[in-house]
Order: structure tokens, then C-alpha cells, then sequence
């Protein structure tokens, strides 16, 4: 905020709100720090005092649309994108999901370079771990964008090479969107869920794999970073920019036992379902109407 030429306007008007909500308390917390630099205004706990105005300001991370995802879950091409993605993996392998912006916060390059380390060492057997990396497209005329989308490839390209054979590569990478039953087919088979950004305000992909994990198998690595993550304990916590965490993660993932895995997974989606994308509304809906 401090590096905004326009930082006072935008406080001005987000100041007009009588509620606001963030997705994580320490977002929360550094509004309030900039509103009590920024502006004029009183600051008293979650409340902000304004031209005479009380503004509530407080965390409230929005959810997934859980009745979509078990909607999209019963459809029947859903069940047959299942079937061709299980042939796709292969019998007896375990899939190692990433779906993300391809962008430079998301942290791709390196849990691809772990996977990488992993392979070269030993640790992983390129006959036993199936990798889908979907990288959709965006902010393409960034700064960066391209330097980003050249070393995933790379990465990408090194694993194929050097792991792959003529009838089976190691990563399926995609760099285009993918329609959401395509989506929630992988998710619901998926093994390992990595998502490891550098830096996120929620990261509502965590959420969704969990929703759709409908046996309640499968490991989510969540980046501690993540809002999620401070909702989602039972995922296993890692910080993207340590690689040897990372890689013992993944190790700790595909080893976990299928009862470890239900009691994290079955806690996970309690707290996915409890805050919801409907319940979110409901609540937020129904604050302001207390108003």
C-alpha cells in the first residue's frame, strides 16, 4: 500500500463500506496499519471511526461452492474424464497434481524442481509417480511472465528427457485452461495435491481438491503461506522456498498410510464444508443486515 501513488484514495473509498472483510487476520491487521497512517480516521480494535461512521473490519476467508463440486462429481461425463485420467496415470502409479495460474507467486518452477531431485536421486521412481502440472495462462504481458513460463518448461522438459521413455512421460504439463469437470475428475483421483506458492491471499484450489475428495484419500501439501493454511492445518505445511522441505514432504505424502490419510482428509473437509462459498454469503448477508 505504502507504494501506491493513489494509496489515500483508495483507503478514502474502501471507507465507504460499513463492513469489510479480509481473508486471513494479518491482511486484516495491515488494512487497519495503513488506514490508521493513511487517513484521518480513529482505530479501536476491529473498528474504524470515519466522518462519523463505523466501519467493522475483520477476517472472513470466502470458501468453494461445495454443492457444485459435488454436482459436477455425479455428472456422468465427469465419471468418464475419471476413467480416461486413471488410464492416462496408469495402474499401480501414484498422481502428483498441480493446478495453478502460471505465474511467478505460484511456486511451480520449484516443486517441479523437486520432483526433479527426487527422480535424479533415487527417491522417487519414474515408473511408480505420474506428474500433471495444468498452468493456465495469465497476466501474459507481466513482467517476468515469460521468463517464468520458459523455466517451468525447462524443468519440464529436463524430467521428460531424462526420466521418460517413448510410451510414458513422467509430467503431463498443460499450459492452457481446463474445463472444471476436467478439474474435479483430477482432483478426485489425485494422490498428492501440490500447491506451494510463494505468496497467496487464499488459494481457493486447496479448497477444491479437498471437496472433491470423495473417499477421503489423497495428501494436501499446502504452502504455508497460503490464507488457506490457516485454516487447513491437517495439510501438510511447507515453506515453498525451502526445497529439502518440499522434497520430504512429497517423500512423506506418498508414504502416508491410507488411515492417516482419511483422519487428515475427513478434518479437512469438515472445514471446508463448514465455510463454504454459501455460508460465506449467508454470514456476510446476514451481518449487514444487523447493521
Amino acid at each position: 500500500m505504502l507504494r501506491i501513488p493513489w494509496r489515500r484514495e483508495i483507503i478514502e473509498g474502501l471507507l465507504g463500506a460499513e463492513v469489510i472483510r479480509f481473508q486471513t487476520p494479518v491482511t486484516a491487521q495491515n488494512f487497519m496499519n495503513a488506514v490508521e497512517r493513511m487517513s484521518d480516521a480513529a482505530v479501536q480494535g476491529s473498528v474504524i471511526t470515519h466522518k462519523g461512521r463505523s466501519i467493522e473490519v475483520d477476517a472472513f476467508p470466502v470458501g468453494v461452492d461445495i454443492d457444485r463440486c459435488d454436482q459436477v462429481l455425479s455428472d456422468p461425463a465427469t465419471k468418464g474424464f475419471i476413467a480416461e485420467f486413471k488410464e492416462l496415470v496408469g495402474p499401480g502409479r501414484k498422481l502428483l497434481l498441480g493446478v495453478d495460474r502460471l505465474d511467478y507467486t505460484k511456486g511451480i518452477e520449484l516443486r517441479l524442481l523437486a520432483i526433479r531431485e527426487l527422480l535424479d536421486a533415487g527417491q522417487l521412481d519414474p515408473d511408480f509417480v505420474t506428474v500433471v502440472q495444468i498452468a493456465e495462462p495469465s497476466r501474459e504481458d507481466s513482467n517476468g511472465y515469460g521468463e517464468i513460463q520458459a523455466e517451468v518448461e525447462r524443468v519440464v522438459g529436463g524430467i521428460n528427457g531424462d526420466h521418460g521413455t517413448l510410451d510414458r512421460r513422467v509430467v503431463h504439463y498443460v499450459r492452457s485452461s481446463v474445463p472444471f469437470e476436467q478439474l474435479v475428475a483430477l482432483y478426485s483421483i489425485a494422490d498428492v495435491m501440490l500447491v506451494t506458492p510463494f505468496r497467496d491471499g487464499m488459494n481457493l484450489v486447496s479448497e477444491e481438491f479437498v471437496a472433491c475428495s470423495e473417499d477421503s484419500l489423497g495428501v494436501l501439501i499446502l504452502s504455508e503461506f497460503a490464507g488457506a493454511a490457516l485454516e487447513l492445518d491437517e495439510a501438510l505445511l511447507v515453506n515453498p522456498y525451502d526445497i529439502e522441505n518440499v522434497k520430504r514432504a512429497i517423500l512423506q505424502a506418498l508414504e502416508m498410510s491410507e488411515s492417516e490419510q482419511k483422519c487428515r482428509m475427513k478434518a479437512l473437509r469438515n472445514k471446508v464444508r463448514e465455510g463454504s462459498a454459501s455460508k460465506w454469503v449467508s454470514d456476510f448477508l446476514g451481518r449487514l443486515q444487523c447493521l
